[in-house]
C-alpha cells in the first residue's frame, strides 16, 4: 500500500473489509478436518492466526463479537472466534440463533421438502394479497398445507405466548468469550 493511499483510507473501513479476500478464503469458511493433509491443515492455521491479528486491532471487535453470537449466525471466523467458539458461547448463554433462510427470503423453495410453519406465516403477511393457490405454488405445497399452517397460525394467536428469554448483556458475552477463547485472547475483547 502507498502512503496516498494509506492516508486516504477511510476511517470506517475496518480489517474485514479491507482484507475480504482473507476473511472469504474458504479455509477459513470452512475448517479442514483432523484427516486432511498437514500442510492444508498448517495454512489454516496460518489463516486463522492473521484473521485473528485482524481483529484484535478492530475498534468494532466488542460490537461485532456481540452480533456474531446473539444476532447472526456467520460463518467462518468472525468476531475474533471461529464457528465452533461462537457455538460454545452460545451454549454458555443458553441462547440459540437461527441461521438465515435466504432462499426461503427470496421466494425459493425446493420440491420434495417440509413446509416450515413460520414460512407460511411469513409469506402470507408479506404477501396479503396473494391468493393462498398462489402461495402454495410459491412455497411448492398444496392448498391444503397452507391452508393447516394459517388455522394453526389463528388458534396459536389465542394461546398465551411464553415470554422470550432477553438477550444477554455485552459483559455476559465477553465473559463467556474469555472462557472459550484462549486465555491469550481474552485481552483482545476486553
Amino acid at each position: 500500500m502507498n502512503s496516498a493511499t494509506a492516508t486516504s483510507r477511510p476511517e470506517s473501513a475496518q480489517g474485514c473489509h479491507e482484507f475480504a479476500s482473507l476473511f472469504q478464503h474458504p479455509l477459513l469458511e470452512e475448517p479442514p478436518a483432523a484427516s486432511a493433509p498437514a500442510d492444508q491443515r498448517r495454512q489454516h492455521m496460518m489463516l486463522t492466526r492473521k484473521a485473528e491479528n485482524v481483529c484484535q486491532t478492530c475498534p468494532l471487535l466488542k460490537q461485532c463479537l456481540y452480533n456474531a453470537v446473539v444476532r447472526y449466525d456467520v460463518a467462518g471466523y468472525a468476531a475474533g472466534t471461529t464457528v465452533r467458539q461462537r457455538q460454545e458461547i452460545r451454549s454458555r448463554l443458553g441462547i440459540t440463533v437461527t441461521p438465515e433462510d435466504f432462499d426461503t427470503l427470496a421466494g425459493i423453495t425446493a420440491r420434495h421438502r417440509q413446509v416450515d410453519h413460520d414460512e407460511v406465516v411469513r409469506l402470507r403477511n408479506a404477501n396479503p394479497h396473494e391468493s393462498l393457490e398462489t402461495l402454495a405454488h410459491r412455497l411448492g405445497c398444496s392448498l391444503s398445507t397452507v391452508k393447516r399452517h394459517l388455522r394453526r397460525h389463528r388458534n396459536e394467536a389465542h394461546r398465551p405466548r411464553a415470554q422470550p428469554r432477553p438477550l444477554p448483556s455485552m459483559s455476559e458475552v465477553l465473559a463467556a468469550f474469555r472462557q472459550v477463547v484462549a486465555p491469550g485472547s481474552e485481552r483482545r475483547a476486553a
